[in-house]
């Protein structure tokens, strides 16, 4: 028999933790949703994990390189189904050199705790992605945050600060992945004429969404030229997971590759998910229908919901925030939409900042008009009471 040397006073610790969690209606936990007959909490914004030909993708590249890829991918674990994946990202997103690693929140790791140095500082919107605050966290960089898609207040901080740093990088995602808002990334291209800083975009929710091929929002507003590092996810729109980091620069690949334990110390992605991605990837560059379809979806909605002052109306995302504010309530609505057989998801700080949880509807090109119509029936008497 083992010796458990898990203690009485260490368990009680997070015993007592968790129980704070619960108290402040905080507490997650680990669900299926079985009977839900309308999901829309999933990024899969164009349905394509079922899709057959990103199973048959997904299916060819097992056969040809087995269920996993056997190491990491400095030592076998980097097989041809990678580097054709990693091609196709490259030649999509207009750049010239890139990596794979197995998850977004690894490749915002990689970049924010690896490139700047001592001597630098990073600019970051307010309302950035966990994965990309850890990696500020962790770094040796000082950073300081802009007011949320506040370009002003930003150009105020590099007119403070552009001087006084060896680098400065801004970093932004481009649809935020708890507003379903973005940048004006022409006027952040602009500022970056007058103060040469470092632009890196998060293109996680705006892959597949935007943009002539569905390449993102940088596409989309023609300045993928003047990103110097974009990141993002093969987990969303690209129905599979893992995730990328592109840049024009082989310096900057080549010392992440050396440098970034995220990427050397861990078996790398399976094929069966590269093969699936590659698949995805096609489908969505000759989208565009789909892709008129998913934004004509985001726009219904948001005037069924009348939010259409809360959102550039532009360019619709389908991510679409319900702001409630107190979490019980807010977990009150989800499981009253639960209950009808809608599935949604229930946002509470630390995810959001206090007093805006939120649900948080992630819409797909499945919905129909009567969804959305039945949706915002079901919705709007918790808001309006």
């Amino acid at each position: 028999m083992g010796l458990n040397s898990l203690s009485d006073q260490f368990l009680n610790r997070l015993e007592n933790e968790i129980k704070i969690l619960q108290d402040k209606n905080l507490y997650r936990e680990v669900r299926l949703y079985p009977n839900s007959r309308l999901n829309l909490c999933s990024n899969d914004y164009f349905q394509l994990r079922k899709h057959p030909q990103v199973t048959a993708g997904s299916i060819k590249a097992c056969e040809d390189y087995g269920t996993g890829s056997g190491g990491s991918p400095l030592l076998s674990g980097y097989l041809p189904c990678h580097q054709s994946l990693l091609d196709q990202l490259r030649q999509w997103k207009h750049k010239s050199y890139g990596m794979l690693l197995n998850s977004g929140f690894m490749a915002n790791q990689a970049v924010l705790k690896h490139l700047p140095g001592k001597n630098d500082l990073i600019l970051a919107d307010k309302l950035i992605h966990n994965s990309i605050a850890q990696g500020l966290m962790q770094g040796q960089a000082r950073f300081k945050r802009y007011q949320h898609l506040d370009l002003n207040h930003l150009r105020d901080l590099l007119e403070a600060n552009f001087h006084s740093y060896e680098t400065v990088f801004v970093v932004t995602e481009s649809i935020f992945s708890m507003d379903g808002d973005y940048p004006d990334l022409r006027k952040l291209v602009e500022l970056k004429q007058q103060y040469p800083f470092v632009l890196i975009l998060d293109e996680a929710h705006g892959t597949g969404v935007f943009g002539a091929t569905g390449a993102g929002l940088a596409e989309e507003m023609q300045v993928q030229s003047h990103v110097d590092i974009i990141i993002g996810t093969l987990g969303k729109s690209l129905a599979s997971m893992g995730a990328y980091i592109l840049s024009d620069s082989p310096i900057v690949i080549d010392y992440l590759i050396n440098r970034a334990g995220e990427f050397i110390y861990s078996t790398f992605l399976s094929p069966a998910q590269v093969g699936a991605a590659e698949s995805a990837l096609k489908i969505l560059q000759s989208g565009q229908d789909q892709r008129r379809a998913l934004q004509k979806i985001s726009k219904q909605f948001r005037e069924i919901m009348n939010l259409e002052d809360q959102t550039t109306n532009e360019h619709p995302s389908p991510i679409v925030p319900i702001v409630i504010g107190d979490p019980i309530r807010t977990l009150e609505l989800r499981n009253y939409l639960l209950q009808k057989g809608v599935m949604v998801g229930a946002i509470r700080p630390p995810t959001v900042p206090p007093q805006t949880s939120r649900l948080r509807v992630s819409l797909h090109t499945g919905i129909t008009e009567e969804n959305l119509v039945e949706l915002g029936s079901l919705i709007k008497p918790w808001i309006t009471s």
